[in-house]
């Protein structure tokens, strides 16, 4: 079941949140958590009730391994480690197995015949999710003795399909704590307003503008070599479908999960507004960034061992993160570059402190450092989001110039422009001729970017109602513009994108992340 169709807008999530809120009117809490229970296991069922079975025994499993854990005096190093296998053993079969006996039998040059397994929806995130558990547990940070509330904890609906990754200390207090009814109001009209914004996102914005990337992205999977202006036109669409898809789901989550009077973690936080790339991993999925840092990065040794330890540890982080993505070599490829970004981005820093450098205008350094971290990380989209990897090089030597460059009759400003900037050949007739408009693209993609450059985030909109755990801490210092308070104005405003949404909704398409 989708956030964005009429049967979970019109059906399941005003029934699910009617009932919750009767329950909790008549002080039922242990009765309205088992309601969400059950109602986020069947959300997560209606896509292939098979895959029940898997998530509850995880479940299960890691309810009885932590209990363990939080008791158990000897062996509790040899209990945790069979643990974390468990569940990585699970992820591994369903998400890489096809994929490693694919790699092995090519090297060999051996047949094999596909596995086909269904990847399960959310494997990826509820395995992380109760790994961080299991340690948690371990270290003494966390005791759960209510099956129930752990079931909870999982499956929460509004989290369980593309996250944010959350710990059980941030959820367990809030599902404890009983919402006074005299909080509902705020918390509908705040959920609502939210859930609104992440939704015209998604269908207005993510879907609008990937009409202009999946063209591309095909074409160059099919060996046609992409020319200048259509790799950027991919590469640009590709990077803005996938900003306003990710930026939406988040949204949507945490606003799904206040009307229920839950915040969630913030996952998602104006990434392309990032200065280097240590800033844009501060800024995307941060909660995937925080359990890499806290369970891989510093199990590794962090940088308590030197600076070449450090690049190490760092590079290996992001590799394993970009495996994490997806069984593919486009996603190890895509770890890699931003492990590489990383090293060198804390090369630099290292460098700087100890080296006087020529003192340069805060403007210039700004949108200098701005545009660079920009550039880098839509190269690394067209990895993540090419079939391959001869098609992603297909698109980026095209973004170089070396597949010639077709200037449309729509848009002659651009002949001059490209013969005094580039050094490549002019082709008479365009690669994608009738697929994609330049001109369209173009008044989608500038004003998008602008958006993300520019306009403040969601979760700073409606800052002064905390709509994240620890907004204060957070949000401090946040963009001031456009402040979110009850009123005629946002009302309208609100009511006006949701019904632009709805009416979109007549094509439905997965968030992007559902691949995860």
């Amino acid at each position: 079941m989708l956030f964005n169709s009429y049967i979970f807008i019109f059906c399941f999530l005003p029934i699910t949140l009617f009932v919750f809120i009767f329950l909790e009117k008549y002080n039922w809490r242990e009765t309205a958590l088992a309601w969400l229970t059950l109602t986020s296991l069947f959300f997560y069922g209606w896509w292939n009730p098979t895959y029940l079975a898997l998530i509850l025994t995880s479940i299960v499993l890691n309810y009885g391994i932590g209990i363990v854990l939080s008791n158990a005096v000897s062996f509790r190093k040899l209990i945790l480690a069979l643990g974390v296998s468990a569940n990585l053993g699970a992820l591994f079969y369903f998400k890489y197995a096809d994929f490693f006996l694919t790699t092995i039998s090519s090297i060999a040059g051996i047949t094999h015949s596909p596995l086909n397994i269904v990847l399960p929806l959310a494997i990826s995130f509820f395995t992380f999710q109760q790994i961080a558990y299991l340690v948690d547990a371990y270290y003494g940070e966390v005791k759960e003795y209510n099956f129930s509330h752990y079931c909870l904890f999982v499956t929460f609906f509004p989290q369980l399909i593309a996250g944010p990754i959350v710990h059980h200390k941030e959820m367990l207090p809030q599902f404890f704590n009983r919402i006074p009814l005299k909080n509902l109001a705020e918390n509908l009209a705040v959920g609502s307003g939210i859930f609104t914004i992440g939704l015209f996102k998604k269908v207005v914005l993510a879907d609008g503008v990937a009409v202009y990337s999946t063209p591309v992205f095909d074409a160059a999977a099919a060996g046609v070599s992409i020319t200048f202006f259509e790799a950027w036109i991919g590469a640009l669409a590709y990077t803005l479908q996938l900003y306003f898809d990710f930026s939406g789901y988040s949204d949507m989550a945490i606003g799904i999960a206040r009307l229920f009077g839950i915040k969630l973690p913030i996952n998602f936080y104006s990434p392309y507004k990032a200065l280097n790339i240590i800033d844009f991993w501060r800024r995307w999925h941060i909660t995937l960034s925080r359990f890499l840092r806290d369970y891989l990065y510093i199990s590794l040794g962090g940088n308590r061992r030197g600076q070449v330890a450090r690049y190490r540890n760092l590079f290996i982080t992001m590799l394993l993160g970009g495996i994490w993505h997806g069984a593919g070599w486009t996603f190890i490829v895509w770890g890699a570059l931003h492990g590489a970004y990383l090293m060198v981005n804390h090369g630099w820093r290292y460098i700087t402190k100890r080296v006087p450098l020529p003192r340069v205008p805060k403007t210039i350094s700004l949108v200098f450092s701005h545009q660079t971290t920009f550039l880098v990380v839509v190269i690394g989209w067209v990895f993540f989001r090419a079939t391959d990897i001869d098609s992603a090089n297909n698109i980026l030597a095209g973004m170089f110039g070396l597949h010639g460059a077709y200037i449309s009759d729509e848009l002659p400003w651009l002949a001059s422009a490209a013969g005094t900037l580039m050094e490549t050949q002019l082709v008479s007739e365009p690669v994608l001729e009738r697929l994609i408009e330049p001109s369209q693209a173009i008044n989608w993609i500038i004003p998008l970017l602008l958006i993300t450059w520019i306009a403040p985030s969601t979760s700073e909109i409606f800052r002064n109602y905390q709509p994240v755990v620890n907004s204060e801490q957070i949000l401090a210092g946040a963009d001031n513009r456009l402040l979110w308070k009850p009123s005629y104005k946002f009302s309208i405003v609100v009511s006006g994108l949701f019904i632009i949404a709805i009416l979109n909704l007549s094509a439905l398409s997965e968030f992007l992340y559902f691949q995860f």
